[in-house]
């Protein structure tokens, strides 16, 4: 393994030729380490990586996980994903080897999230440890398919957490008027929260609203497209699945609350966003409203379910809930709020007893 020190900088460098995934024969030349066994390690584990060993060390393999994950995912998406791994899984396994991490090893891992709690005596809540698990999984997913990884531990050794939370929170109809008064001083908090709630729209979806979006005269709204900023920049995406792309009837007066708004905006174009703000915005007249009106602090994204709630408790439909929400399946939908169905059991029954009258 060839490894040279830079007299001049007093530190080493390792030059070497490897093949790449395609068997070509490239060179690679790595400087400024402070020892010679810092070189030759850096030099093996490249090899390591470029051969698809599943000796490399497990921090490689995120690496080649992330590069993979770079042009399929949105910029947000992979910015999660990358949070998550960072802070919660490769303090644990980065300096393992691939072929030595199996299911004991996996479970020890989640033994110690599920004991962890925080200053206040809280732990992780079960869908926390659930997305986490889930990434690790994600990992060892890819390793099999594309560096002949033998088993996924994670399959193995078994999940940890729920896909769903116990409780849902989210605002009743009379909780909801409580509130938006306490934010109406400001006519643009006033349509931007009623839209979530009338709508069920997500927040990233009404922050992308143009006024083009919307058609007054056949009462809805299109949504099209997603907004969010990253590192400083405000991004327009494409919805977050392509069920998300949807057009939602709009009752007449959300059509004249918005028209309203849009007589008190000035030089506005109507292809421009609507709503110049971000969810920072959003989270903070939340708080706002919440501390004056008294009402239980939920999130901006329970306003979502709180919109579903709504819905069920009008009688109207799964399917249709699903595609007014944008769901991918509908499954979707019956899992997320099949707590908020009570007792329809007892009324299938009580409409069976009636028409045998």
């Amino acid at each position: 393994m060839p490894t040279y020190k830079d007299e001049k900088r007093g530190t080493w460098y390792c030059k070497f030729y490897y093949q790449d995934w395609t068997g070509k024969r490239k060179q690679k030349k790595k400087e400024g380490f402070k020892t010679q066994r810092a070189a030759k390690e850096y030099e093996r584990e490249f090899i390591r990586k470029s051969k698809a060993d599943c000796s490399m060390l497990f921090s490689s393999l995120v690496d080649l996980y992330f590069e993979d994950c770079q042009s399929r995912l949105k910029p947000t998406t992979l910015d999660n994903k990358k949070y998550i791994i960072n802070l919660k899984i490769l303090p644990y396994f980065k300096d393992m080897p691939l072929n030595t991490i199996d299911a004991t090893t996996v479970r020890k891992w989640q033994n110690e999230l599920m004991a962890y709690r925080d200053e206040e005596g809280n732990p992780y809540s079960q869908t926390y440890l659930k997305t986490v698990n889930n990434q690790l999984s994600a990992i060892f997913n890819f390793a099999r398919k594309y560096y002949k990884l033998p088993e996924n531990p994670v399959v193995i050794c078994g999940s940890m957490g729920k896909s769903h939370a116990d409780s849902m929170k989210f605002w009743t109809l009379d909780e909801f008027r409580q509130f938006i008064p306490c934010i109406s001083d400001k006519l643009l908090s006033k349509v931007m929260f009623e839209l979530l709630f009338w709508t069920g729209m997500r927040s990233g979806e009404l922050l992308a609203l143009t006024l083009n979006d919307f058609d007054f005269e056949g009462k809805t709204v299109s949504i099209c497209k997603n907004f969010t900023r990253r590192n400083g920049e405000d991004l327009i995406l494409t919805p977050k699945t392509p069920k998300s792309k949807r057009t939602i009837t709009l009752p007449g007066f959300i059509c004249e609350l918005v028209q309203e708004y849009v007589t008190h905006l000035y030089d506005y174009k109507p292809k421009e966003r609507l709503f110049p703000v971000t969810k920072s915005y959003l989270d903070h007249e939340m708080r706002r409203g919440c501390q004056k009106s008294g009402v239980k602090k939920i999130r901006v994204h329970d306003i979502r379910h709180s919109h579903a709630s709504l819905l069920i408790e009008q009688g109207f439909p799964p399917l249709l809930i699903s595609e007014r929400l944008g769901h991918e399946k509908i499954q979707t939908t019956l899992q997320t709020y099949s707590h908020l169905y009570p007792n329809k059991h007892s009324q299938v029954a009580d409409k069976l007893e009636e028409l045998n009258k």
